[in-house]
């Protein structure tokens, strides 16, 4: 048997048979004690009824138990009945879609997916919010302190609560955007069979899931277990299978987009030993061997390589996952208790060939694949008379005096090795054991232990060792190469498509390569809770408190093989990963008080203060402290004002602590020393070649290629804690002369301080091309911030020798957010059926983020740049409307995603205006596409868009239910943007795929067996 499938084995067994010795708490949080948005039918009176069943509850934001408990925090519940109806197979895709929640790394990001999916609250960072279940926390998918939500096992959710604003008080640091809280199923007593399938009108995007679920209560109700185990697995959707994505478009012009890394190859900054003049960017014509100007050329210009057929819209995933729980009373209603949980899942991203990405090759002129032409025009650049041309040309070895070489960096793509793939596969565990129960009649007390690992093991094939293809390009002969062994195997690297043979490919490209970034997360949390029968004046109901200490441990890193580590060696793999590893802990104390002060006095039906605090130590940055202050009002019956403040804050996580100075890749379409401008302007000239650029390369700089720079960045040890100041204040609404009618309306304000941040490439732009240097003089922030490739003079190349743009860590940046959520609910007998409406909608005024006291204060809501991101549209709701006839129901889900445009600060200081109007002629060669189908284009504003998903469910028999989905009922297809305007990981396939929906109308179907 293979021994990682036998550890894995052993490992699910033994953490079944841990909970199944154990015993877990009947910990019910219900949301109509915090009286919250909910999302979707039935939600409300489900979590009544589980309500009903419990003698104290905890409400997601406070750590009081008290069945009377109101929280003055917004709260959105999306319950098992819209999970159900929306047939979701992973957290990350129906929490993206929540209004206020913006799109994160998930299934609809291919190039920048790492394995794992997340959840960024109110877009101010996956890193500023928690992902809890039943109130714990997680371990972190990695380095970075965020949660995987591909390991939540969605069969056993009962609802997940969204609190919105800071909630580090109750759960410590991160907390600053909110709290995501997955509840699980309680009590749970019975088998339970679910299977469902999903295709797409076209036949693709094909997804099966299955799971098993078991429980049972034992010794006369004293315990109760539960059992679930799930498979699911979801396969591709290609670019190159919708015809809005099937040729990639540049973003800026409106023409051919897509890699300057082609076929057949292209050539820039040939030089030779003897020095002589630069030819600059030549693409290699394979019929006349000849090195061609793109004016030279037969289209007149450089046709970049087309990339988008080979990337993917959706991601392939396969998730095998476990999760049990157990709790037993032992004596005096004192229970014990354990949670376990266990995933395995495999991410696969599918990207464009590998190849040589602007690497600097060494070329003997005597190489049997260099056309005759071009080694004359060499040979002309190099001042080499045709005699000593000649005498090169049939030099073999280096010992022979007239051995000549001629040095350029190389973009050609080695298609005939077809696509690279990362195959991600993360084993994630956590175990959680505890004891809860009464101190007194009116105070309990609960702790509990919880240890948790995460792996997440990268293997990628296809992409090729730069220090093999050295060796193949130096050759003087077909068979062998001048070094590297008998096992190397010369490279034709001027030949068209085609030319590369299998055994040179084999040679350079037939080598997997791996990583491994490991996460554990130690904790230990005790609390006691109650009231000591003491009530203010005016109120009948007591005083309630908590109060408590935590401990957590957190140790994560990365190890991987030499070639991984070591900068460039990787052909087209981005940022080396070299081996690191960090840990740090935090000892913590709370309080919280919920303090009832009028109750049923006139204009004070209710009056409630809420205060908490907590203080902190962190061994990486030292002491800090959190509190809050809240309250509600319900003045009269059906009418709730509510309010809160608090102080929170976010560590720095190990990454930014500890993580090693790398060069990877960033977006930029537009390079301000590309082209002829530095000709024309003596200043950006000068700019240009102090930041490394050699001066016979101006006038010849070629913009990044596939709009990607490199970039380096690193951790900083001297970082320390954010602080953030958040409130919400609102009002509920239930009027009792309107039975089944609840409105909400909450503000909510979110501003970070002393941020940990690094600058957007944009902020480097402006502040030395652009407002922030007016006179482009020669700066010292301009010759720090970018280092040029030593050849071409550009931003692109071998990271072993092209920092590109530094972005350096700090603790000086400031985050804003603010805005409105609404929800109205209502429900009612129509006679012939039960209606039930929901309405849940965000309206976010700003969304603003200034990395340094000299960087741009930008305003990413409602605008797209390589600066904001992933979408955030200015109003966005859902709406849900649902008739039930007795065992079927029939509901509609309206989406709305608010317009959105191009970043102004993009235009002014970056990049310029994005393309509009008609295509330029020959827009897809080759494709089969026609310009006529586009009509015209206005890449600078997208329109609002409306999705429509119908869903359909029928009690078969009291055992077996059927549930039958059509997903964008109406078939819209996603906005057509050009790729380039926005960053690699959320501007893809000419669009936006993680906000829009580029598979199109699809079909699922689900079966759920109870009995």
């Amino acid at each position: 048997m293979n021994s990682s499938l036998f550890r894995d084995r052993l490992l699910a067994s033994t953490m079944i048979g841990g909970v199944m010795l154990l015993a877990t708490p009947a910990f019910a949080q219900t949301p109509a004690a915090s009286t919250p948005t909910t999302i979707g039918p039935k939600v409300a009176a489900a979590a009544a009824d589980a309500a009903e069943d419990e003698a104290t509850i905890v409400v997601t934001g406070s750590l009081i138990k008290n069945p009377n408990l109101v929280q003055s925090s917004p709260i959105a519940v999306v319950g098992a009945e819209e999970l159900q109806l929306r047939q979701t197979n992973v957290a990350e895709e129906v929490l993206r879609t929540i209004p206020g929640i913006v799109p994160s790394i998930g299934s609809a990001v291919n190039n920048g997916n790492g394995g794992a999916s997340f959840v960024n609250l109110r877009g101010i960072g996956v890193n500023r919010n928690l992902v809890l279940l039943d109130g714990t926390r997680l371990v972190p998918a990695g380095t970075a302190g965020a949660v995987d939500l591909n390991n939540i096992p969605l069969a056993l959710v009962d609802r997940l609560e969204i609190l919105t604003g800071g909630a580090s008080t109750t759960y410590g640091a991160d907390a600053v955007g909110g709290v995501v809280n997955f509840i699980t199923k309680k009590d749970f007593a019975g088998v339970e069979i679910n299977a469902s399938e999903q295709i797409s009108e076209q036949g693709d995007a094909n997804t099966w899931r299955a799971d098993l679920t078991t429980g049972a209560n034992f010794d006369d109700g004293r315990g109760n277990a539960v059992f679930s185990i799930g498979y699911q697995k979801a396969k591709p959707v290609y670019q190159g299978d919708r015809d809005f994505g099937a040729f990639n478009v540049s973003s800026f012009t409106g023409a051919s987009g897509g890699s300057g890394t082609t076929v057949p190859a292209r050539f820039n900054g040939i030089a030779g030993a003897n020095g002589g003049a630069n030819l600059g960017n030549r693409q290699i014509d394979p019929v006349t061997g000849q090195l061609l100007t793109a004016a030279q050329s037969p289209n007149g210009a450089f046709i970049p390589f087309n990339f988008n057929p080979y990337n993917i819209y959706a991601t392939p995933f396969e998730r095998f996952n476990i999760f049990g729980a157990a709790h037993y009373k032992i004596i005096n209603d004192i229970e014990v208790y354990s949670q376990a949980i266990y995933s395995k899942n495999r991410v696969t991203t599918i990207i464009a060939p590998s190849g040589t990405f602007g690497n600097a090759l060494t070329f003997p002129l005597s190489n049997p694949f260099l056309p005759v032409a071009a080694r004359n025009q060499i040979c002309g650049a190099q001042g080499l008379t045709t005699v000593q041309c000649d005498a090169a040309a049939v030099a073999t070895s280096p010992a022979d005096p007239n051995f000549r070489t001629f040095t350029s960096t190389v973009g050609r793509r080695f298609v005939e090795a077809g696509t690279r793939n990362s195959e991600y596969t993360t084993s994630f565990f956590q175990l959680k054991a505890g004891m809860r129960g009464p101190i007194t009649d009116s105070i309990d007390f609960d702790f509990f232990g919880a240890y948790g690992e995460s792996t997440n093991i990268q293997r990628q094939t296809g992409n090729g060792l730069l220090s093999r293809l050295v060796n193949s390009v130096n050759a003087t002969n077909p068979n062998t190469c001048l070094t590297g062994g008998p096992t190397c195997v010369p490279i034709n690297l001027f030949g068209a498509a085609g030319s590369i043979s299998q055994a040179s490919l084999g040679y350079i490209t037939g080598v997997s390569t791996s990583s491994t970034t490991f996460s554990n997360l130690g904790q230990a949390h005790a609390v006691i809770s109650g009231d000591f029968g003491i009530a203010s004046p005016g109120a009948e109901n007591p005083i309630s408190f908590a109060l408590g200490g935590e401990y957590r441990n957190y140790t994560a890193g990365n190890t991987s093989d030499t070639s991984t580590q070591t900068p460039g060696e990787v052909l087209g793999n981005g940022a080396a990963t070299p081996d690191s590893t960090g840990s740090y802990n935090v000892k913590e104390l709370f309080a919280e008080i919920n303090a009832p002060l009028i109750e049923n006095a006139p204009f004070a039906k209710t009056l409630t203060l809420e205060l908490g605090g907590r203080y902190s130590d962190y061994s990486s940055s030292g002491t800090n402290y959190t509190y809050k202050v809240g309250g509600s009002w319900e003045p009269v019956a059906g009418i709730k004002l509510r309010g809160n403040y608090q102080k929170a804050v976010r560590a720095p996580n190990v990454q930014e602590l500890f993580a090693p100075l790398v060069t990877g890749l960033d977006s930029l379409s537009v390079d301000p020393c590309a082209g002829a401008a530095p000709l024309n302007n003596a200043n950006l000239r000068a700019i240009c070649i102090a930041q490394g650029a050699p001066a016979g390369t101006i006038g010849l700089i070629a913009n990044p290629s596939a709009a990607q720079p490199n970039a380096t960045s690193g951790g900083n040890p001297n970082l320390g804690v954010e602080q953030a100041r958040t409130y919400t204040f609102g009002v509920v609404l239930a009027p009792p002369s309107v039975p089944g009618l609840t409105a909400t309306v909450d503000y909510y304000h979110i501003r970070v301080t002393d941020a940990i941040t690094s600058p957007t490439i944009g902020d480097q732009i402006t502040g030395c091309f652009g407002s922030g240097n007016p006179g482009l003089a020669v700066t010292p922030f301009c010759t720090a911030t970018f280092r040029r490739n030593p050849l071409t003079g550009g931003l692109d190349g071998s990271t072993a020798t092209t920092p590109g743009v530094l972005e350096p860590l700090s603790n000086l940046g400031t985050i804003l957010t603010d805005g409105i959520d609404v929800s109205v609910n209502y429900s009612h007998d129509v006679g012939f059926a039960k209606l039930a409406l929901s309405f849940d909608g965000n309206w976010t005024h700003r969304s603003k983020f200034k990395a340094t006291p000299s960087s741009p204060d930008r305003e990413c809501t409602g605008y797209y740049s390589t600066n904001c991101g992933s979408l955030q549209p200015k109003f966005s709701f859902n709406q849900r409307t649902t008739l039930s006839f007795g065992p079927a129901d029939i509901s509609l889900l309206w989406r709305y995603i608010g317009k959105e445009q191009q970043e102004p600060d993009d235009i002014v200081n970056g990049n310029g205006p994005v393309f509009s109007g008609a295509y330029p002629s020959g827009v897809f060669p080759g494709s089969g596409l026609t310009v006529g189908q586009f009509g015209t284009a206005d890449f600078g504003k997208i329109k609002a868009k409306h999705y429509f998903d119908l869903s359909g469910r029928v009690a078969v028999t009291d055992q077996l239910s059927l549930t039958l989905t059509v997903q964008n009922l109406l078939d819209k297809k996603p906005p057509f943007t050009g790729t380039g305007v926005g960053t690699t990981s959320y501007n893809s396939g000419n669009t936006y795929p993680s906000t829009y929906d580029t598979i199109g109308r699809r079909f699922a179907v689900a079966a759920k067996l109870r009995f």
